[in-house]
């Protein structure tokens, strides 16, 4: 009995982060500027199924709501991006979290980031039909992945700050708040 409550608030909980992760990667058709803010959003929103019923469920969680929001999204610049990194990134950390070496762990972490993003540009470029829009910058064009990507760093280091203190701020404050007991 204590089994099958343990896979239905598995499931339950699977479904409820996996509809809000599919209305905020609706809502960037809604709020196109928001294209990376709500796949961030989504991603975090994983964490809480890392958390609360663990690393397996939230990959499956992550393929759903990846696979709809190819099919629901309509901004598949967003779907994209979370798929390539947002989504998987919070899930990818709870491995990263066991190497004892930080310096291993943030090299590791800005490769996956570079890595992803390169990915994404070349797929948005190539998939999405923006040769034209790299063409238009001459020369530049041919060099705008590397400047994105040393614009991004920095960014994506305070990410990872701000997933891990995000981590810190649900276990401490809004945990014991939604069950009623001190973690």
């Amino acid at each position: 009995m204590q089994n099958q409550q343990n896979l239905s608030y598995r499931v339950a909980l699977g479904g409820i982060v996996s509809s809000f992760c599919l209305l905020s990667m609706f809502l960037t058709g809604v709020f196109p500027l928001l294209y990376l803010v709500l796949p961030m959003l989504s991603g975090i929103l994983l964490l809480i199924v890392v958390m609360e019923v663990g690393i397996q469920w939230a990959w499956v969680t992550y393929t759903a709501v990846g696979l709809l929001s190819l099919f629901v999204t309509y901004d598949k610049e967003a779907s994209l991006i979370f798929i390539l990194f947002f989504g998987c990134y919070p899930l990818v950390t709870h491995y990263l979290k066991k190497i004892k070496s930080g310096t291993i762990q943030i090299f590791l972490k800005l490769l996956l980031f570079n890595t992803s993003m390169i990915v994404y540009f070349y797929l948005n470029t190539y998939l999405f039909g923006m040769q034209e829009l790299l063409e238009e910058l001459q020369g530049y064009g041919k060099h705008a992945g590397k400047i994105m990507l040393i614009v991004l760093n920095p960014f994506f280091l305070m990410y990872d700050n701000a997933l891990g203190g995000l981590c810190e701020l649900y276990t401490r404050m809004l945990k014991p708040r939604i069950t009623g007991r001190k973690v």
